[in-house]
């Protein structure tokens, strides 16, 4: 066949990138065309995404991608999950959308509680329950009478109002849906039930399409402003985690088979043919998220990146100079353990810190730990306490599903930092295979090839993310230190 080209937006928490894929019929290549920066604004007491930035942001990619290639066949775009925008009768945004780690929104979960015990909640959708979810964020918005609450007529999560300003259509992508703790993982629909006893206005709520959905071509006014063809728009699994979980080089389907993705967040995850919804799930942990094809990924979050990413930060902004992330793993291992521990779930490492070193300090001295000071002991602690917060999660993950987890893949970002992955490997005693990083824009690739008729469904999809890609293997070792870690991490945390 001859060779396509399939254009790939990928906003993630901390950056984004515009790609094109290059496909032959059985394998791809990626090249990046444009790379950029997503940065939180905060003002008068609230945390914001630069919505408007970004928009542009996106346009330049457009922008480069038909100038360097003439024969793009659609695109489509994931972003982080939770976070959305609200669009007026006149179809303007209203306000830029607010930050997931905003304190406000995260500060009135008892209250959307009081209305809806969180059993219920778990139980209508299979969700976690995290205080940063969309639910708590449009609950705050209606209890303060915001201006955009009020004169809101679409609700859009982030993905679809970046869709929408392309295309001129309103609707809610279903991974992403999900993400907001109002959609039903049973029905692929809106769950009303929890809409109306909140007092949410329901018609503002788009019709759901599923991953591999057409939404719609390129506006004129976009591509006279920018000078381009039109191009027909794909709504992909555009929640990024359920996109990376479907691009993952896999073939066959495991129940002892783990995924953990990890960028800013940390997820693990297994594949489950439908919802677990129990008590005995609840009380875990864990909770469920919808993926492709009506998959169902049985997951729980945990900090990854953000923490080193917030000291590295600190660090610069100290020494008044860079520093590289090599510079910050190799200190890390080349410093002794000490026996420190930190809860990465703990919420003060969840909120945006202007010294995250010094927080992980206090959190260590309140423990009656020894306190890290320099990089390495910092970093150390860091990367400690992730692989035996992951070696914690699977031991939950094993108990639960009954089943005994043989292999790890990691995905994302995070399998770039071979110290981190080693470690994992040898607090979990278990082999880890890593790669590739961008499973988050071959997820979105592959649900494009889907809607173009290039594949037929996910095996077929995973079959050429295996065709495709390089994949790192780590054998756990020195299992005994890290079994004497982790016993001194359970009485500690």
């Amino acid at each position: 066949m001859a060779e396509k080209n399939f254009l790939i937006f990928d906003f993630g928490a901390s950056n984004g990138r515009a790609s094109i894929a290059n496909f032959d019929g059985k394998k791809f290549n990626f090249e990046v065309l444009h790379r950029f920066d997503n940065v939180p604004v905060y003002a008068t007491g609230t945390l914001y995404w630069d919505f408007l930035k970004l928009f542009s942001e996106l346009k330049t990619g457009l922008a480069l991608s038909f100038k360097n290639f003439n024969n793009i066949e659609s695109m489509g775009i994931d972003t982080w999950g939770v976070d959305f925008g609200l669009i007026d009768r006149n179809g303007k945004l209203i306000s830029n959308p607010i930050h997931y780690r905003d304190a406000r929104r995260n500060s009135i979960c008892d209250e959307v509680f009081k209305v809806i015990p969180k059993e219920e909640l778990f139980n209508l959708t299979g969700c976690a329950l995290a205080s940063y979810y969309s639910i708590f964020n449009l609950y705050s918005l209606k209890t303060q009478d915001a201006t955009e609450y009020l004169e809101a007529y679409k609700f859009l999560m982030m993905p679809d109002l970046f869709n929408y300003f392309l295309t001129g259509n309103a609707f809610n992508e279903y991974t992403d849906a999900h993400s907001t703790l109002m959609c039903s993982p049973f029905n692929k629909k809106w769950e009303y039930k929890i809409i109306e006893r909140l007092g949410f206005p329901r018609n503002i709520f788009c019709d759901i399409v599923q991953p591999g959905t057409r939404v719609g071509q390129l506006q004129k006014s976009v591509c006279g402003e920018l000078g381009i063809k039109t191009v027909s728009v794909i709504a992909p699994a555009s929640h990024d985690t359920p996109s990376a979980i479907a691009g993952i080089p896999v073939v066959g389907k495991s129940p002892n088979k783990v995924f953990i993705s990890i960028g800013t967040w940390g997820i693990t995850i297994i594949e489950m043919e439908k919802p677990l919804v129990s008590r005995k799930i609840f009380e875990s942990g864990f909770a469920n998220e919808v993926g492709v094809e009506g998959l169902t990924l049985l997951f729980k979050n945990f900090i990854g990146m953000w923490l080193i990413q917030q000291c590295h930060d600190r660090w610069v902004k100290d020494l008044q100079k860079e520093i590289s992330w090599d510079e910050i793993m190799f200190a890390a291992k080349n410093t002794e353990s000490a026996g420190a521990f930190i809860d990465v779930d703990a919420p003060v490492f969840m909120l945006n810190q202007t010294d995250m070193p010094e927080a992980i300090r206090k959190f260590c001295k309140s423990k009656g730990r020894e306190i890290p000071e320099s990089i390495g002991q910092v970093a150390r602690v860091i990367y400690e306490s992730m692989a035996l917060k992951v070696k914690h999660n699977l031991k939950i993950l094993e108990k639960i599903t009954g089943n005994r987890l043989d292999l790890i893949h990691i995905v994302g970002g995070g399998t770039k930092d071979v110290l981190l992955c080693q470690w994992i490997a040898d607090a979990t005693g278990l082999p880890v295979n890593a790669g590739p990083t961008e499973t988050t824009s071959i997820g979105n690739l592959l649900m494009q090839l889907k809607a173009s008729g290039e594949i037929k469904n996910l095996e077929e999809g995973r079959q050429v993310s295996l065709n495709s890609s390089t994949i790192k293997n780590y054998l756990p070792a020195n299992t005994d230190f890290w079994e004497d870690l982790y016993n001194k991490y359970i009485r500690i945390i």
